[in-house]
């Protein structure tokens, strides 16, 4: 037999004084303790822990954001949707205006012009209007002519006002593969054919400084907006002929569609100034090297008001065949846009292929790229007797008309190529980018036709009510009249410089018969448009403004950082000019004079044109973007110079309607047949 086996053992024992021992943690041992519970849970009894533990972390963030954004009145707070998208420009900001001594008579002054000077003297001396009576009108009231004693008694009813505090903040940078134009329409940046940076343009030199260039004491106004013309001119044909853009900071230029886009802004506008010089070298231009056989992306809207708008009014006010030749060649390559199931038109349109297409991020177009072409196509059938423009944008506007989802005579920003419906249908109302020509080409449309179009009419003055009851409100601290904007059924107190357009608007309709509570408003709104430059400190207003409801503020004006940009934009004075015809009060002409002054301060390059600046609020650094944009010579300049003209036939309002790219179109006495 074999003996029992035998067990041997071994006692190792471990003192703490061993080198190779460590001190027991049981953290380790817990962890795994805890991991075995959790999986012997059962899949409900997780799924409801991690749900609850959601809802902690989303009440933890709710209850931050109430404690940082403390709002004043909840149930009007807002959203505050931001749609700012911004061009994306060469910031320089160590270049800065150089300051001189001031030769001329200033009424209220802004600035202080020594260099070694950091701040701004305040001006206290704020207007204010008066409050007017309230008294309210019923839309069948509003079709009717008025009589100068219905204009006498007749006031604009005021929206009682709800404290609101906007808390001023950093904005997001903007998205990098988009580029927005001066009338909201997006462009994708890609489509740019922008030729890149230069040596010269990657280490441009300090003296390329700006320059404080004003006219002598005693000016003559006209002449001084003729100055301010040939010195951007002067850039642009040095450094940028032929192309869309001067860049005068970098001394070259930028492309968007290849089309001469400033060269052709300009044309009337130095026809107008009498610049024969410059006309007749630009219209050399147009007539050889000018040429859309070229397969390149545009934009519909853009080409239509800029480069057709331009063609159409050089040849109405010379009555040269090279222009409408052209206007007519564009007009026709621009027709496969209107290709849709819904007859509303795509945003791009390929000039040489004869195709078009949306945006590459969405179906959808934009109110006003589609209801801001009817000027410019209607006049294109009645001098070339071919009714296929007419009808295609007519077909536009009927669509738009009939349409379900409005607001009270306001429309969505966006509306469906496929489908012919308005997109978004409860999101933002605003009179600003994406919406707001399409209320200024309601009117203008009924005036260019002979206002014998009913429809637009009504859609009109159901915006102009809408506007009203829903948009207009006023600051606390000076009881300024601004328009503010709906997002979804929440009154934001921002204002877009696109904006100031609606005073000039609203004049014409008053002066066209429309009711004289619609000038009551235009005057109101037109000081709160002064406002938003008088309450700068370089004197220029900012691309946004946000208004303080509360009237303990100090101030009515908010900007944030990243709205403080200046593009060299025209609403303003575009509506000074129409306040002075019809009311002759001298002080439009005064407040564009110091427009005019402060573009001369703070944007002027010395070695030719002007440049869009970064920042409106820092007078010794205004931070140049270097981009001198098509519609400071096609636009901005126009109306100063109108507006100081005293030749009231000069482009009588009677006799001539403005696209919403200032180019004069004459008013029909009878249809097109």
């Amino acid at each position: 037999m074999f003996p029992p086996s035998r067990k041997d053992f071994i006692s190792l024992t471990l003192s703490e004084g061993n080198s190779y021992s460590h001190s027991y943690n049981n953290a380790k041992h817990r962890r795994r303790s805890c991991w075995r519970k959790w999986k012997q849970l059962s899949r409900l009894q997780r799924s409801l822990i991690l749900i609850l533990l959601a809802l902690l972390l989303i009440i933890g963030l709710i209850s931050y954001s109430n404690y940082t954004e403390p709002w004043t009145d909840w149930s009007n707070r807002g959203d505050w949707l931001e749609l700012n998208d911004r061009d994306l420009d060469l910031v320089l900001p160590e270049v800065r205006p150089v300051f001189g001594k001031t030769p001329f008579p200033v009424a209220r002054p802004r600035l202080v012009p020594d260099a070694d000077v950091a701040t701004e003297l305040r001006r206290p001396d704020v207007f204010v209007l008066p409050k007017p009576p309230s008294k309210t009108k019923t839309l069948l009231d509003k079709l009717l002519p008025v009589n100068r004693e219905q204009a006498a008694n007749a006031s604009f009813p005021l929206v009682k006002d709800k404290h609101e505090r906007e808390i001023v903040q950093e904005e997001a940078e903007e998205e990098e593969n988009k580029v927005v134009s001066w009338r909201g329409a997006m462009i994708e940046a890609d489509q740019a054919t922008e030729a890149p940076p230069s040596a010269h343009e990657k280490d441009v030199p300090a003296a390329a400084k700006l320059t404080e260039e004003v006219p002598s004491e005693g000016p003559d106004r006209l002449e001084a907006v003729r100055d301010a013309f040939r010195h951007a001119w002067k850039g642009y044909k040095s450094y940028a002929w032929g192309h869309d853009e001067l860049k005068p900071i970098s001394k070259t230029y930028g492309e968007w569609f290849g089309l001469g886009l400033t060269l052709i802004d300009s044309l009337d506008t130095m026809w107008i100034l009498g610049l024969k010089e410059e006309f007749t070298e630009a219209k050399a231009w147009v007539e050889k090297d000018l040429s859309f056989d070229k397969s390149v992306d545009v934009n519909l809207f853009e080409t239509t008001i800029r480069v057709l708008g331009g063609l159409l009014s050089t040849y109405n006010l010379t009555g040269d065949q090279i222009f409408l030749e052209k206007a007519k060649d564009l007009g026709s390559r621009l027709m496969p846009a209107f290709k849709t199931p819904s007859k509303i038109p795509f945003s791009d349109v390929n000039i040489g292929k004869g195709t078009a297409h949306p945006p590459r991020w969405t179906s959808d177009s934009t109110l006003a790229e589609v209801t801001s072409i009817q000027l410019e196509f209607r006049e294109l059938s009645r001098l070339t007797h071919d009714p296929q423009y007419q009808e295609v944008v007519n077909q536009v506007s009927q669509l738009v008309h009939k349409l379900p989802g409005k607001h009270d005579g306001l429309v969505p920003m966006f509306i469906n190529t496929n489908s012919g419906q308005f997109s978004h249908k409860g999101g933002v109302f605003t009179l600003g980018a994406r919406a707001d020509s399409y209320y200024e080409y309601l009117l203008k449309q009924w005036i260019q036709g002979g206002k014998t179009d009913d429809d637009l009419l009504e859609d009109y003055l159901q915006a102009v009510e809408g506007v009203k009851k829903h948009l207009v409100r006023q600051t606390g601290p000076s009881r300024l009249t601004f328009v503010g904007e709906l997002s979804h059924s929440r009154f934001s107190p921002k204002m877009d410089h696109l904006v100031c357009f609606l005073p000039g608007t609203l004049a014409l309709g008053a002066h066209n018969g429309l009711p004289p509570d619609h000038m009551e408003l235009a005057v109101r709104l037109m000081e709160t448009c002064h406002q938003m430059y008088q309450q700068m400190e370089t004197g220029l207003s900012p691309e946004i403004a946000h208004f303080s409801l509360i009237a303990s503020d100090s101030k009515d004006v908010i900007v944030k950082p990243a709205d403080r940009h200046n593009l060299l934009r025209p609403e303003t004075v575009e509506s000074l000019f129409y306040m002075y015809r019809f009311t002759k009060d001298s002080k439009y002409r005064d407040w564009g004079w110091d427009i005019l002054q402060s573009f001369n301060r703070f944007t002027k390059v010395s070695s030719g044109g002007f440049t869009s600046i970064n920042n409106v609020r820092e007078p010794n650094n205004p931070a140049p973007r270097d981009k001198m944009e098509s519609f400071f010579l096609g636009e901005t300049l126009k109306y100063l110079f109108l507006l100081f003209s005293d030749d009231s036939e000069l482009l009588s309002l009677d006799k001539f309607v403005f696209n919403t790219e200032a180019h004069p179109l004459p008013i029909w006495t009878a249809p097109p047949k």
